[in-house]
Formats: C-alpha cells, sequence, structure tokens
C-alpha cells in the first residue's frame, strides 16, 4: 500500500514538526493537500496543530473519527496528526480512500501507549500494510543515548502509573525513554 504511509515515534519525536514542514513543502510545489486531526485533541485549540519543537503550527480540520470524511476532487496528500486517537474502523476508511483515489495518505502519530500496548489505530496501519516510517528520538532518562521506544507516565509524585486510560493528553507527566529504562521502571526489572 504505496500511498498509506504512517510516521510514528515517541513523544518529543518532532512528529508534528515533520507534518507542517511537509504541508508548507507541499503546498509550496502547488500540490493540493487537507491536513486533518482528531477533534479529542484539543490541547492547542479545536483546529490547530502546534509542534513543541519550536514555535510550529498550522490549521486543520478537527474530526471526531473519519466515517464521513470525503477528501475533495483536488486533493492530492492527505496528513493526519494524532492517527493514534482513530479506530480500526478510521483506518478502513483510509484504505477506501487510497484504493479509490490517486492520492498519499500520510499518518502520524504513537506506536504504544504509556503501558506499553499499541494503539488499536496504530497497530491496524500495520495490519494493512501502511508504509512505517519510525522518527526517532532520544531517551530522556539522565545521561541515556539510547532510541527512545516508550512512554511512562508519572505522576505528582514521580510515581510510574501502570494502569488507567489509554488515551490521555498532555506530556508534562510523560517521558519518553528506551527500551531498558521502560523495563526498569514499569516492570521492576534491573538490567
Amino acid at each position: 500500500m504505496a500511498n498509506l504511509h504512517f510516521k510514528y515515534g515517541v513523544m518529543g519525536s518532532a512528529k508534528s514538526a515533520d507534518l507542517i514542514i511537509s504541508a508548507h513543502n507541499f503546498r509550496k510545489n502547488g500540490t493540493p493537500i487537507e491536513v486533518l486531526k482528531p477533534s479529542y485533541d484539543n490541547r492547542f485549540g479545536s483546529g490547530v496543530i502546534k509542534s513543541r519543537a519550536g514555535d510550529l503550527s498550522m490549521d486543520a480540520v478537527a474530526l471526531p473519527n473519519l466515517q464521513n470524511y470525503n477528501i475533495q476532487d483536488s486533493t492530492k496528500v492527505v496528513l493526519i496528526d494524532e492517527i493514534q486517537f482513530f479506530t480500526p474502523e478510521d483506518i478502513d476508511k483510509l484504505v477506501d480512500i487510497v484504493n479509490t483515489h490517486d492520492v498519499r495518505i500520510i499518518c502520524y502519530g504513537l506506536l504504544v501507549d504509556s503501558n506499553g500496548h499499541m494503539f488499536p489505530a496504530s497497530r491496524h496501519l500495520q495490519e494493512v500494510g501502511a508504509r512505517l516510517t519510525i522518527m526517532e528520538s532520544m531517551c530522556q532518562m539522565p545521561n541515556c543515548m539510547h532510541r527512545a521506544t516508550h512512554h511512562l507516565r508519572f505522576d505528582t509524585k514521580g510515581n510510574v502509573i501502570r494502569e488507567g486510560e489509554q488515551f490521555a493528553l498532555g506530556d508534562s507527566n510523560y517521558k519518553s525513554v528506551c527500551q531498558r529504562h521502560f523495563f526498569n521502571l514499569y516492570h521492576h526489572r534491573n538490567y
């Protein structure tokens, strides 16, 4: 499925910045695009995508789901931020679009939640054969130079939260960590 892409990474891997820069470049080249995001993600406003890496932001169409989404006839590229907040059925809708229109759809989002489980939409993107691109970032633990692969969620006292809602907005109580730190802190294993 060459026209369906999934660019994934941990928090802080510049996914939104990449989307915004890609949108700018497509528009500069005259390519008609649409930019979407889930309405669930209202951290920076209902129809705004904002990158924490610098002061980059752009407008987007916020949708509760993709079931009633209809691509415009002139659109050649659709960019979607925070894809993990959509559903597997929404991913099937994207598959239908790329199979019936001459468009490229590029999804950006997280692969796993803070409990180490795949988000259903992210898993389904892999199941339908989306082209995968990892956006790398470094572990946020002091003096660690390993690639971040997971997230840890902390309470106000600095304790790791091991249960709870998979969908939670914000990043103030999260850290992107490498596999080793995730297993050390989440599963109490000392490596």
